[in-house]
Parts: C-alpha cells; structure tokens; sequence
C-alpha cells in the first residue's frame, strides 16, 4: 500500500509561537517536488507532543495542500489512549491518508497494553496504521510478537522499524513476508535496511535534503547499490544528526543553511547555542561544500 520516502516533516512557527503555515507550505512543497511519496505529520521530529490537538489537524491540512496526490498521515502520539483514540477520529474526519501510532511516550506499556491501545486507536480512526516501533526513544518495544497480534487487523498496514536493530528488519519479513509494509525509521540506517527488503524510509534529513534522499531510495529500487552507496557515504554525518536527543534542533538547523528557512522550535527546546550549535554548523557546512552532483533518476510524477 505504502513505499518510498516519507518525510517526517517538521512544524514551523512564527516569531510569536504561533503555527507558520506559508512556512510549512513552502517546506513541504520542497519534499513533493523532489519525489516524496508521502508526508507524515506531527510526529517527534514535528513536535507533534507539543502541539495541541487542534494544531496537529491544522498542519494536516496544510500538508494536504500540497501532497499532489501523495497520502498524508497524521502521527498518534498521546500519552492517553482515549486520547489519541480522539485524535484518530478527528483525523479521519479531516481527510488524512492514515495514522502513524506510536505507543504511549508517557506510560511505557507491557505487550498485552501495547496491543490494546494500538487496536483502540486503529478501530477509532478507521484508517490504515503504521505501527511506529522505536523502543530507544519511546522504551516501548514493538516485538515481532506483539506485530502477530496485530496481523490479523487490516487496518495496520506498515511498520516503522525504529528498533535500531538491522536484524529486526529480517526478522519481520522472515515472520510476515509482505504482510506489513516495512519502513526503516533510522536515518542512519537506511541504506543498510533497504539492502536487507524495506520498501520505505520515514526520513528526518530529507527535509533539509530531499533530492539526496530521494536519489539513494530510487537508486537502491533500480537496483544501482553502488551509486546509491556513494551518496550515502557523504551522508552519513548528516544521517547522525537524527539520532540523538537534539533531532529537532539539529534537523531543523540544517534546514537553515540547506532550505534557507529558520530554527525555531516550541520550548521547551531551544534552538541550539554555543559549542553544540557551532558542531551542528560545522557538519552541516562541511557536506554542503562537497555536495554530490546526482545521477539521473526516472522519479514517479505526482498523480
């Protein structure tokens, strides 16, 4: 049902903390026209637990502005069941493509709550789910186990494999071939899962580098590893930014110098400052000055 690169897009905000959406609009576009296939919203690196339910709906419908076609899912990600429930309803309700469901970040649930809370959610929005199993960041691990309980459901469609173990991706495909739509959510593990069967990336650097993200993921589908390898290589300190507490602030200042946008975030983060910031700059300088000249792609049109 899904494959490709779906960026996980970050929000924007204004000097007065209020939603950017000309901003967004404008980033998003970015992303559809290098040859996303998709866009999810309100997620970890959209601070999607810092903005109201309200919020989150609002950047979903700018998102749909400018999908072209492409599906548009809305991340789940509250501590309250019956409250991401909700939220799932009301996504439904606004037209999104699908939900991203991540278990709660607040309780860390056991097996038997994991699979209850991912089916409630799933039965109240009504649209097809991908299961987001990161159990570095949440502490709540989405075992090949708890998937087999949650196979039987249509509604979950695709798996965010965030585990940070590359093993994990064989284990899945091994269990339920082509069952789920499996998506690597590791920006620096990417080339590595989408060499062992992903069919999808939910990227973070892509929206400071969407044209380089989208060329290894269509080079890696045509079959062009080496090509696609070169690239990734230039990437990979880039990649790293991803993984690591500051996600937000590291992606979003690669945005500066990459996409000519701005740093903002919603405290109680902060932009970055100091000797972290100048690191960050230096990274992102550093790539930008040796910025590979990309091979040519046949890339899918918007519908």
């Amino acid at each position: 049902m899904w494959n490709g690169v779906f960026p996980a897009v970050t929000s924007k905000f204004t000097q007065d903390d209020r939603l950017d959406h000309a901003e967004m609009e404008r980033c998003f576009a970015l992303q559809i026209e290098a040859g996303c296939d998709g866009i999810i919203v309100a997620g970890s690196l959209g601070e999607g637990p810092m903005l109201s339910h309200d919020e989150k709906i609002e950047v979903l419908k700018t998102a749909q502005k400018v999908a072209a076609g492409r599906p548009v899912l809305l991340t789940v990600n509250e501590a309250a069941t019956r409250d991401g429930a909700a939220l799932a309803a009301r996504a439904a309700k606004a037209g999104a493509d699908g939900l991203m469901v991540v278990p709660s970040p607040i309780y860390h649930t056991n097996p038997e709550e994991t699979v209850a809370t991912l089916k409630a959610v799933a039965a109240a929005g009504g649209l097809p789910v991908m299961i987001y199993s990161n159990r570095i960041a949440y502490r709540v691990d989405v075992t090949v186990e708890v998937m087999e309980e949650l196979a039987a459901d249509p509604l979950f469609v695709a798996i965010k494999e965030s585990s940070d173990d590359i093993r994990r991706s064989t284990d899945i495909i091994n269990r339920f071939g082509d069952r789920f739509d499996l998506f690597t959510g590791v920006d620096n593990l990417a080339f590595e899962a989408l060499s062992v069967g992903a069919i999808g990336w939910v990227a973070g650097l892509v929206t400071a580098f969407p044209k380089e993200t989208v060329a290894i993921y269509q080079l890696m589908k045509q079959g062009r590893r080496d090509e696609a390898l070169k690239i990734y290589r230039w990437f990979r300190p880039l990649l790293d930014l991803d993984v690591s507490t500051y996600l937000v602030q590291n992606i979003k200042l690669a945005e500066v110098f990459a996409i000519g946008t701005n740093d903002r975030v919603r405290m109680p983060r902060q932009p970055l400052s100091g000797e972290r910031r100048a690191a960050v700059e230096k990274i992102v300088k550093d790539a930008l000055a040796i910025r590979p000249e990309l091979p040519k792609l046949q890339v899918a049109k918007a519908a």
